[in-house]
């Protein structure tokens, strides 16, 4: 009994002293990593993703957008204001880098009635090109108006010149008369012209 009680403490302490090697192999890489993540370096960012992006569909570099264009030099025959037969204020010099036709009519002319037809079917076509306005004058308001509606002019802009300053301004003395004038505001033709002819001047000028 003696020799086996001898041995038992001897055993006790081989196996404590396992136990204790056995934890520290279990416990040591656990606080290895415990504090590997308390003191491990900070995470590196990419420099693309610390420097600032353009938004989705916008370019990153400056823009390309050409320059707003320049206005229109207004030339010395478009630098007037009138009035149109429906009372609203008109500035030629709105019309200035394009060609213009300018038609001098009187209600009671016979020839300005054979005349409105061909400009009033011209005329919506070409509004944005060549624009044809119409300078009505030696008549009275209400007959101008209601030529205007008998021939359907309604949709092109005319002018209330009882007064005749428009008329005095290009030296126009009869009706019908059309001045008509190219992109430079210079006069390139003032007098007559057939329906024919006022579609065959119009178009070239809308040609450039």
């Amino acid at each position: 009994m003696a020799s086996r009680a001898a041995r038992r403490p001897g055993a006790a302490l081989v196996l404590a002293a396992t136990l204790a090697v056995g934890a520290g192999c279990a416990v040591g890489p656990e606080r290895q990593s415990s504090a590997g993540a308390t003191a491990a370096p900070s995470a590196v960012v990419p420099s693309s993703a610390a420097t600032p992006t353009a938004a989705a569909g916008t370019p990153a570099g400056p823009s390309t957008a050409p320059p707003p264009a320049a206005p229109a030099r207004v030339p010395k025959t478009l630098s007037f204001d009138a009035k149109t037969l429906d009372g609203t204020t008109f500035s030629a010099a709105a019309l200035a880098g394009r060609p213009v036709v300018l038609w001098f009519w009187a209600p009671w002319c016979a020839t300005c009635a054979s005349q409105a037809w061909t400009v009033a079917e011209i005329a919506p076509t070409y509004r944005d090109t060549v624009p044809i306005v119409g300078v009505a004058g030696l008549g009275q308001q209400k007959a101008m108006k209601e030529f205007v509606t008998e021939f359907d002019l309604a949709g092109t802009t005319q002018l209330d010149d009882r007064a005749g300053a428009v008329w005095r301004r290009f030296k126009v003395v009869e009706q019908s008369t059309f001045v008509v004038l190219d992109r430079d505001g210079t006069v390139v033709h003032q007098g007559f012209l057939d329906g024919e002819s006022l579609t065959r001047q119009v178009e070239t000028l809308a040609r450039g």
